[in-house]
């Protein structure tokens, strides 16, 4: 199994996966279930005026690529979009299949390079310790990082070992 490796310039781990997770759906899937279940045992907390929950997501990208395909065969563009949602990265796709105006523009036929789409989901964890950590989910690695008590980075290997996707 993979282990975390840890990184010398900040307290920080790092994941590669074996292989991408495979499609945005499987993604989606793994971030919900963290916030959620909330696997890691994290706890609410409270700052001046706002009340955090024990798991919450502070940033997410995700970017499809695009290729266009001549009658030849052969590729006469390419293009991607980066979008801050999941339901944004769908309709996005849809927009741009769709749009005829640069279709015709790039020459060719357009599809969908999803094998080359990336996601990335930070996450802000607070432990029943007190300690706030980060986990950065993307497409091929899992980062953990910001953590003082290697107790929260056995947790966290525990989790991803039990989590096919993230082998």
């Amino acid at each position: 199994m993979a282990g975390f490796q840890q990184n010398t310039q900040q307290k920080s781990a790092v994941r590669k996966l074996a292989q991408p997770i495979a499609d945005i759906d499987a993604f989606s899937a793994i971030v919900q279930d963290i916030i959620m279940n909330n696997p890691f045992g994290c706890v609410s907390y409270r700052t001046p005026g706002v009340n955090h929950p024990p798991v919450e997501k502070v940033r997410e990208m995700y970017t499809a690529k695009f290729v266009y395909i001549d009658t030849s065969g052969k590729r006469v563009g390419a293009g991607s979009e980066i979008y801050t949602s999941i339901d944004g990265f769908h309709a996005g796709i849809a927009a741009v299949m769709s749009h005829m105006a640069n279709i015709a523009a790039h020459g060719g036929t357009v599809s969908r390079n999803t094998g080359a789409d990336s996601y990335a989901v930070s996450l802000k964890c607070h432990d029943p310790g007190g300690e706030l950590f980060f986990l950065n989910l993307a497409r091929d690695r899992v980062t953990l990082s910001s953590y003082r008590d290697d107790a929260i980075r056995t947790r966290i290997e525990n989790w991803t070992d039990g989590v096919a996707a993230l082998k």
